[in-house]
């Protein structure tokens, strides 16, 4: 029974597919400007941690969730449960942004190792005895920080581009039926109201020449995602998973009907006693010793049906048939 509940929370780590549903969210540990996303089950949790310079990654399972606890907390003897349970409590808030509501008495510090990996820290009370945690995140793989982060971003850089080009058409119809207003006579009721005729690349050039700095200078800003750009992220990869869904199972579909269409195999195969193409090879460059053993090995009951030399051929009756013709 022990080893069935540890196989079932194994298999309760999600997939990455399931973590790509949960958005990247802005933290600040220990003065460094974090993007953050986390799953947590029942006694399982993942953990994504990129500073867009580098990705890190950490996933447990019970078993290892209780032997971790073992080792950070030797005076405290607790079910695995009820150390995972206040592992939430207290680290979730850290992990939500700045929305979540940290614990003040808790503790957490971001130590970066020589190894390349990134350990978060934690230090709360539990049942009034001090309870000490620690994410050791490793780099993550290429193949995770494309899926989790590039591709996404990549779309989401491509609808907004699209974006900003419908709100480009849509300013230059707009200033065209301004035009035909003025020259059908209407005026401004208030002069503060009027704009310029939009003209893109002189836009462009301008929103560049203002914004850039501003994002250069505002660091956590430039870094994190605000609300719309986090609806923006889960809209995306909702509907790449809904596309990939549907690919599956049309790919499982097409693997059925083509074994359905497929002849038995028993009409492709040869029988086993069957050897008359090697036969008639063999006897075309080899004739005499080919044809001889044959001969030898099969009874005489097979003979007319296996001889195929011209030579061989009983001729009386066709010159008899030959002859009749002239007559």
């Amino acid at each position: 029974m022990l080893f069935l509940s540890a196989a079932m929370e194994v298999m309760e780590v999600p997939a990455d597919d399931v973590l790509l549903q949960r958005p990247w969210l802005p933290v600040s540990i220990s003065g460094c400007q974090l993007l953050t996303k986390s799953w947590f089950g029942e006694t399982a949790y993942r953990v994504l941690l990129t500073d867009m310079q580098g990705m890190w990654e950490e996933r447990m399972d019970t078993v290892d969730i209780q032997s971790r606890a073992q080792e950070l907390n030797r005076r405290l003897r607790a079910p695995v449960k009820a150390f995972f349970s206040h592992l939430c409590e207290v680290v979730q808030p850290y992990l939500s942004g700045p929305a979540g509501r940290a614990d003040r008495e808790a503790q957490i510090s971001l130590d970066r190792r020589d190894d390349g990996s990134v350990s978060l820290r934690l230090k709360s009370e539990l049942a009034g005895l001090p309870f000490y945690w620690e994410f050791q995140c490793t780099p993550a793989p290429v193949a995770l920080v494309c899926v989790q982060l590039v591709r996404p971003l990549l779309v989401m850089s491509r609808l907004l581009q699209r974006q900003v080009d419908q709100l480009g058409g849509l300013l230059v119809r707009k200033d065209a039926e301004i035009q035909d207003y003025r020259e059908n006579g209407a005026t401004l009721s208030r002069e503060r109201l009027q704009t310029d005729a939009f003209v893109e690349p002189t836009y462009r050039e301008d929103f560049m020449a203002k914004t850039l700095p501003l994002l250069s200078s505002e660091h956590q800003d430039a870094l994190g995602f605000d609300d719309d750009l986090q609806q923006l992220y889960a809209t995306v990869v909702a509907h790449g998973n809904a596309g990939k869904r549907k690919r599956s199972e049309v790919e499982e579909d097409e693997p059925t009907a083509a074994v359905v269409e497929q002849p038995p195999a028993v009409a492709l195969t040869p029988a086993s006693g069957s050897t008359e193409p090697a036969d008639r090879k063999q006897s075309h460059n080899g004739r005499v010793e080919t044809a001889g053993a044959k001969m030898a090995d099969r009874p005489a009951v097979q003979q007319p049906s296996v001889t195929s030399d011209p030579a061989e051929r009983p001729t009386s009756k066709p010159k008899k048939k030959k002859v009749g013709l002239f007559r």
